[in-house]
């Protein structure tokens, strides 16, 4: 039996301080998830965060979505901030020949 996919949710907890629930899977990110967060009109703060820990399911594609991001919040000379990242994201990151220091600023990891 196949488990629906969870949608992805933005939550935003505080001014620029968001929780991301769901999971980042090819069932859930398409080109609609590259704009919930909108870097072009946050302007209280350079530091954007985003707590990853009620994540669920996460491929590639979700990995993606992140990248996205990140290369928003630069564009708009933002930091994005990840928070609580899940080991499923990192051990894809390490795949994917990516580093936690490289690309994403962490807090709190498990």
């Amino acid at each position: 039996m196949t488990k629906t996919a969870v949608a992805i949710e933005l939550i935003e907890l505080a001014t620029d301080n968001y929780q991301l629930k769901g999971d980042l899977t090819f069932a859930t990110v398409n080109k609609k998830s590259t704009q919930l967060i909108n870097f072009q009109s946050v302007d209280s703060t350079d530091v954007i965060s985003l707590d990853l820990q009620y994540l669920g399911k996460i491929d590639s594609a979700g990995l993606a979505l992140l990248i996205e991001w990140i290369k928003f919040s630069r564009k708009y000379h933002k930091q994005l901030r990840f928070d609580n990242i899940p080991a499923q994201l990192s051990a894809l990151a390490k795949l994917s020949y990516l580093s936690e220091f490289d690309l994403l600023t962490t807090h709190n990891n498990n």
